[in-house]
Protein backbone atom coordinates (compact mmCIF):
# COMPACT_ATOMS: atom_id res chain seq x y z
CA UNK A 1 0.00 0.00 0.00
CA UNK A 2 1.51 3.42 -0.75
CA UNK A 3 2.31 5.28 2.30
CA UNK A 4 1.03 8.54 0.74
CA UNK A 5 -2.61 7.72 0.53
CA UNK A 6 -4.82 10.34 -0.07
CA UNK A 7 -8.02 10.22 2.74
CA UNK A 8 -10.70 9.03 0.29
CA UNK A 9 -8.06 6.47 -1.33
CA UNK A 10 -7.06 5.24 2.54
CA UNK A 11 -10.95 5.29 3.76
CA UNK A 12 -12.24 3.03 1.23
CA UNK A 13 -8.72 0.63 1.71
CA UNK A 14 -9.69 0.13 5.24
CA UNK A 15 -13.15 0.28 4.11
CA UNK A 16 -12.61 -2.61 1.96
CA UNK A 17 -14.99 -1.75 -0.99
CA UNK A 18 -16.08 -4.06 -3.08
CA UNK A 19 -17.73 -4.33 -5.92
CA UNK A 20 -19.92 -6.81 -8.13
CA UNK A 21 -21.82 -7.25 -11.45
CA UNK A 22 -24.39 -9.97 -11.27
CA UNK A 23 -26.58 -9.28 -14.31
CA UNK A 24 -25.94 -8.24 -17.58
CA UNK A 25 -28.69 -9.74 -20.31
CA UNK A 26 -31.14 -8.80 -22.77
CA UNK A 27 -34.81 -8.21 -21.45
CA UNK A 28 -37.90 -8.18 -23.48
CA UNK A 29 -41.53 -7.65 -23.62
CA UNK A 30 -42.90 -7.06 -20.15
CA UNK A 31 -40.48 -7.49 -17.39
CA UNK A 32 -39.21 -6.01 -13.93
CA UNK A 33 -36.22 -6.19 -11.88
CA UNK A 34 -36.23 -5.13 -7.97
CA UNK A 35 -32.28 -5.34 -6.54
CA UNK A 36 -33.48 -3.87 -3.01
CA UNK A 37 -33.22 -5.59 0.36
CA UNK A 38 -30.41 -6.76 0.13
CA UNK A 39 -28.32 -4.16 2.47
CA UNK A 40 -25.74 -3.20 -0.62
CA UNK A 41 -25.52 -0.48 -3.07
CA UNK A 42 -27.38 -1.29 -5.84
CA UNK A 43 -26.99 -0.37 -9.39
CA UNK A 44 -27.93 -0.24 -12.65
CA UNK A 45 -27.06 0.70 -16.20
CA UNK A 46 -29.05 0.86 -19.58
CA UNK A 47 -26.74 -0.97 -22.42
CA UNK A 48 -29.49 0.24 -24.90
CA UNK A 49 -33.12 0.85 -24.89
CA UNK A 50 -35.50 2.47 -21.77
CA UNK A 51 -36.84 1.33 -18.53
CA UNK A 52 -38.80 3.10 -15.91
CA UNK A 53 -37.55 3.90 -12.61
CA UNK A 54 -39.83 3.64 -9.83
CA UNK A 55 -39.86 4.76 -6.40
CA UNK A 56 -42.53 5.03 -4.13
CA UNK A 57 -43.98 8.83 -3.65
CA UNK A 58 -42.12 9.83 -6.63
CA UNK A 59 -43.12 9.98 -10.05
CA UNK A 60 -42.00 7.18 -12.84
CA UNK A 61 -38.99 8.27 -14.31
CA UNK A 62 -37.76 7.07 -17.93
CA UNK A 63 -34.32 5.53 -18.60
CA UNK A 64 -32.67 5.97 -21.57
CA UNK A 65 -29.46 3.65 -22.75
CA UNK A 66 -26.31 4.69 -21.19
CA UNK A 67 -28.12 6.15 -17.90
CA UNK A 68 -26.48 4.85 -15.10
CA UNK A 69 -29.12 4.66 -11.77
CA UNK A 70 -27.42 3.89 -7.42
CA UNK A 71 -28.98 3.72 -4.42
CA UNK A 72 -26.55 4.91 -1.83
CA UNK A 73 -29.12 3.83 1.12
CA UNK A 74 -30.50 0.62 -0.51
CA UNK A 75 -34.05 2.60 -0.90
CA UNK A 76 -37.19 0.40 -2.39
CA UNK A 77 -36.98 0.55 -6.14
CA UNK A 78 -38.24 -1.23 -9.61
CA UNK A 79 -36.90 -0.79 -13.09
CA UNK A 80 -39.43 -2.40 -15.66
CA UNK A 81 -40.65 -1.64 -19.09
CA UNK A 82 -43.61 0.17 -18.01
CA UNK A 83 -44.91 3.35 -16.59
CA UNK A 84 -46.86 1.39 -14.58
CA UNK A 85 -46.06 -2.48 -12.96
CA UNK A 86 -48.73 -4.86 -12.99
CA UNK A 87 -48.97 -7.64 -10.65
CA UNK A 88 -48.37 -10.53 -12.88
CA UNK A 89 -44.84 -8.90 -14.26
CA UNK A 90 -42.13 -11.52 -13.13
CA UNK A 91 -39.29 -9.41 -11.33
CA UNK A 92 -35.76 -10.40 -11.67
CA UNK A 93 -36.12 -12.60 -15.13
CA UNK A 94 -35.38 -11.78 -18.47
CA UNK A 95 -38.70 -11.06 -20.61
CA UNK A 96 -39.52 -14.07 -22.69
CA UNK A 97 -42.12 -12.42 -24.89
CA UNK A 98 -41.30 -11.17 -28.35
CA UNK A 99 -43.57 -8.67 -28.71
CA UNK A 100 -42.39 -5.76 -27.25
CA UNK A 101 -38.54 -3.76 -27.63
CA UNK A 102 -35.64 -5.51 -26.47
CA UNK A 103 -33.23 -3.58 -24.13
CA UNK A 104 -29.82 -4.51 -22.18
CA UNK A 105 -29.46 -3.94 -18.66
CA UNK A 106 -26.47 -4.64 -16.64
CA UNK A 107 -27.40 -4.57 -12.56
CA UNK A 108 -24.75 -4.42 -9.48
CA UNK A 109 -23.79 -4.18 -5.96
CA UNK A 110 -21.18 -1.87 -3.85
CA UNK A 111 -20.78 -2.91 -0.53
CA UNK A 112 -18.37 -2.75 2.44
CA UNK A 113 -16.42 -5.87 4.14
CA UNK A 114 -15.33 -3.67 7.03
CA UNK A 115 -19.24 -2.16 7.52
CA UNK A 116 -22.66 -3.07 7.05
CA UNK A 117 -23.00 0.43 6.15
CA UNK A 118 -20.65 3.37 6.28
CA UNK A 119 -21.17 6.92 7.17
CA UNK A 120 -19.38 7.78 3.96
CA UNK A 121 -23.00 6.80 2.73
CA UNK A 122 -24.72 9.52 5.36
CA UNK A 123 -25.49 12.28 3.01
CA UNK A 124 -25.26 11.01 -0.76
CA UNK A 125 -28.73 10.96 -1.95
CA UNK A 126 -31.38 8.17 -2.07
CA UNK A 127 -30.99 8.11 -5.63
CA UNK A 128 -28.28 9.11 -8.11
CA UNK A 129 -29.32 9.31 -11.50
CA UNK A 130 -26.42 9.80 -14.35
CA UNK A 131 -27.00 10.27 -17.56
CA UNK A 132 -24.61 8.93 -19.91
CA UNK A 133 -25.12 9.00 -23.42
CA UNK A 134 -23.53 10.50 -26.69
CA UNK A 135 -23.61 13.85 -25.46
CA UNK A 136 -22.87 13.06 -21.25
CA UNK A 137 -21.15 15.31 -19.04
CA UNK A 138 -19.30 12.76 -17.32
CA UNK A 139 -16.52 11.80 -20.10
CA UNK A 140 -14.33 9.26 -17.91
CA UNK A 141 -17.54 7.25 -16.47
CA UNK A 142 -19.06 6.84 -20.00
CA UNK A 143 -15.71 5.70 -21.00
CA UNK A 144 -15.53 2.88 -17.48
CA UNK A 145 -18.83 2.20 -18.47
CA UNK A 146 -17.95 1.14 -22.21
CA UNK A 147 -14.98 -0.72 -20.57
CA UNK A 148 -17.42 -2.74 -18.49
CA UNK A 149 -19.46 -3.66 -21.36
CA UNK A 150 -16.66 -4.82 -23.56
CA UNK A 151 -15.51 -6.70 -21.28
CA UNK A 152 -19.11 -8.75 -20.33
CA UNK A 153 -19.47 -9.17 -24.06
CA UNK A 154 -15.90 -10.34 -25.14
CA UNK A 155 -16.13 -12.95 -21.95
CA UNK A 156 -12.43 -13.29 -22.24
CA UNK A 157 -10.32 -15.07 -18.95
CA UNK A 158 -10.01 -12.59 -16.22
CA UNK A 159 -13.17 -10.77 -17.39
CA UNK A 160 -15.03 -11.20 -14.26
CA UNK A 161 -12.40 -9.76 -11.98
CA UNK A 162 -11.95 -6.89 -14.48
CA UNK A 163 -15.46 -5.88 -14.35
CA UNK A 164 -15.50 -6.09 -10.74
CA UNK A 165 -11.93 -3.41 -10.38
CA UNK A 166 -14.36 -0.94 -13.13
CA UNK A 167 -17.15 -1.26 -10.80
CA UNK A 168 -14.88 -0.05 -8.25
CA UNK A 169 -13.14 2.76 -10.08
CA UNK A 170 -17.00 4.05 -11.14
CA UNK A 171 -18.07 4.31 -7.38
CA UNK A 172 -14.98 6.07 -6.70
CA UNK A 173 -15.82 8.81 -9.76
CA UNK A 174 -19.59 8.68 -8.54
CA UNK A 175 -18.03 10.18 -5.46
CA UNK A 176 -15.75 12.73 -6.74
CA UNK A 177 -18.82 14.18 -8.64
CA UNK A 178 -20.83 14.44 -5.46
CA UNK A 179 -18.11 16.64 -4.02
CA UNK A 180 -17.53 18.43 -7.20
CA UNK A 181 -21.41 19.08 -7.88
CA UNK A 182 -21.57 20.99 -4.24
CA UNK A 183 -21.60 18.46 -0.98
CA UNK A 184 -21.32 20.45 1.39
CA UNK A 185 -21.88 17.79 4.68
CA UNK A 186 -21.15 14.57 5.52
CA UNK A 187 -17.74 12.50 6.06
CA UNK A 188 -17.12 12.43 2.38
CA UNK A 189 -17.29 16.28 2.12
CA UNK A 190 -15.30 16.60 5.54
CA UNK A 191 -12.61 14.38 3.71
CA UNK A 192 -11.83 16.89 1.00
CA UNK A 193 -11.67 19.56 3.74
CA UNK A 194 -8.21 20.99 3.73
CA UNK A 195 -8.09 21.15 7.63
CA UNK A 196 -10.89 18.39 8.83
CA UNK A 197 -9.64 16.07 5.92
CA UNK A 198 -5.89 15.87 7.58
CA UNK A 199 -7.74 14.78 11.06
CA UNK A 200 -9.43 12.39 9.27
CA UNK A 201 -6.85 10.99 7.57
CA UNK A 202 -4.34 11.16 10.69
CA UNK A 203 -7.79 9.00 12.31
CA UNK A 204 -7.90 6.57 9.96
CA UNK A 205 -3.93 5.99 9.43
CA UNK A 206 -3.13 6.10 13.08
CA UNK A 207 -6.32 4.86 15.57
CA UNK A 208 -3.17 3.88 17.95
CA UNK A 209 -2.08 6.79 18.79
CA UNK A 210 -3.49 8.57 22.04
CA UNK A 211 -5.28 11.19 20.77
CA UNK A 212 -7.38 13.86 22.29
CA UNK A 213 -9.36 16.60 21.24
CA UNK A 214 -6.06 18.96 21.98
CA UNK A 215 -3.84 16.81 19.80
CA UNK A 216 -6.40 16.44 17.25
CA UNK A 217 -6.86 20.18 17.09
CA UNK A 218 -3.33 20.92 16.28
CA UNK A 219 -3.41 18.22 13.21
CA UNK A 220 -5.61 20.82 12.21
CA UNK A 221 -3.77 23.92 13.10
CA UNK A 222 -7.05 24.96 14.54
CA UNK A 223 -7.63 26.36 17.70
CA UNK A 224 -9.68 23.42 20.01
CA UNK A 225 -13.04 25.44 20.29
CA UNK A 226 -13.47 25.97 16.51
CA UNK A 227 -12.05 22.77 15.26
CA UNK A 228 -14.84 20.66 17.60
CA UNK A 229 -17.44 23.17 16.44
CA UNK A 230 -16.39 22.99 12.60
CA UNK A 231 -15.46 18.84 12.88
CA UNK A 232 -19.35 18.30 14.05
CA UNK A 233 -20.64 20.41 11.69
CA UNK A 234 -19.30 18.54 8.65
CA UNK A 235 -19.21 14.70 9.92
CA UNK A 236 -22.40 15.08 12.38
CA UNK A 237 -20.33 13.29 15.41
CA UNK A 238 -17.85 14.90 17.69
CA UNK A 239 -14.29 14.18 16.70
CA UNK A 240 -13.61 11.72 19.88
CA UNK A 241 -16.85 10.31 19.33
CA UNK A 242 -15.79 9.25 15.08
CA UNK A 243 -12.59 8.29 16.86
CA UNK A 244 -14.02 5.94 19.04
CA UNK A 245 -15.98 4.83 16.11
CA UNK A 246 -13.42 3.88 13.97
CA UNK A 247 -11.44 2.37 16.30
CA UNK A 248 -14.25 -0.10 16.92
CA UNK A 249 -14.40 -0.97 13.08
CA UNK A 250 -10.83 -1.63 12.86
CA UNK A 251 -11.21 -3.53 15.99
CA UNK A 252 -14.24 -6.00 14.11
CA UNK A 253 -12.10 -6.26 11.18
CA UNK A 254 -8.79 -6.96 13.13
CA UNK A 255 -11.73 -9.78 15.32
CA UNK A 256 -12.89 -11.02 11.98
CA UNK A 257 -9.66 -11.38 10.04
CA UNK A 258 -6.94 -11.82 11.74
CA UNK A 259 -5.67 -14.68 14.88
CA UNK A 260 -4.08 -11.59 16.58
CA UNK A 261 -4.36 -11.80 20.31
CA UNK A 262 -7.25 -9.78 21.72
CA UNK A 263 -4.46 -7.54 23.65
CA UNK A 264 -2.30 -7.03 20.21
CA UNK A 265 -5.73 -5.79 18.70
CA UNK A 266 -6.50 -3.37 21.93
CA UNK A 267 -3.02 -1.67 21.90
CA UNK A 268 -3.88 -1.79 17.67
CA UNK A 269 -7.24 0.41 18.30
CA UNK A 270 -5.03 2.60 21.20
CA UNK A 271 -6.11 0.78 24.14
CA UNK A 272 -3.43 0.15 26.62
CA UNK A 273 -5.49 -2.80 28.15
CA UNK A 274 -7.55 -5.40 27.36
CA UNK A 275 -10.25 -5.05 30.23
CA UNK A 276 -10.37 -1.41 29.01
CA UNK A 277 -10.86 -2.80 24.95
CA UNK A 278 -13.47 -5.40 25.88
CA UNK A 279 -15.93 -2.73 27.74
CA UNK A 280 -15.31 0.11 25.06
CA UNK A 281 -16.12 -2.85 22.51
CA UNK A 282 -18.93 -3.83 24.00
CA UNK A 283 -20.75 -0.70 24.94
CA UNK A 284 -20.44 0.37 21.33
CA UNK A 285 -20.82 -2.52 19.07
CA UNK A 286 -23.59 -4.20 21.71
CA UNK A 287 -21.78 -7.31 22.17
CA UNK A 288 -18.10 -8.66 23.52
CA UNK A 289 -15.22 -9.34 20.96
CA UNK A 290 -14.64 -12.50 21.58
CA UNK A 291 -18.36 -13.27 20.36
CA UNK A 292 -17.75 -11.37 17.52
CA UNK A 293 -14.73 -13.19 16.74
CA UNK A 294 -16.93 -16.88 17.32
CA UNK A 295 -19.32 -15.54 14.99
CA UNK A 296 -17.17 -15.93 12.09
CA UNK A 297 -15.54 -18.97 13.27
CA UNK A 298 -18.79 -20.98 13.62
Amino acid sequence: MLKNQDPLSELLHSLKLRAEVYVHADFCGHWAVDTSGQRRIPFHMLGSGQGWLHIEGTEPRLLRAGDLVMFPHDVKHLVSSETEVSADVRLNDPGSESDGPAINLLCGFFDFESLGNSPILDNLPDVIVLELGEQSRYPNIRTLIQLMVAELENAEPGSYAAVNQLCYLLFVQVLRLQIAEGMDSGLLAALFDPRIGKVLDAIHKQPEQSWDLVSLAQVAAMGRTNFAERFHQLVGLTPMKYLTQWRMQKAKTLLVSSDRSMLDIAEACGYQSEVAFRKAYRSNMGEPPGQTRRGVKQ
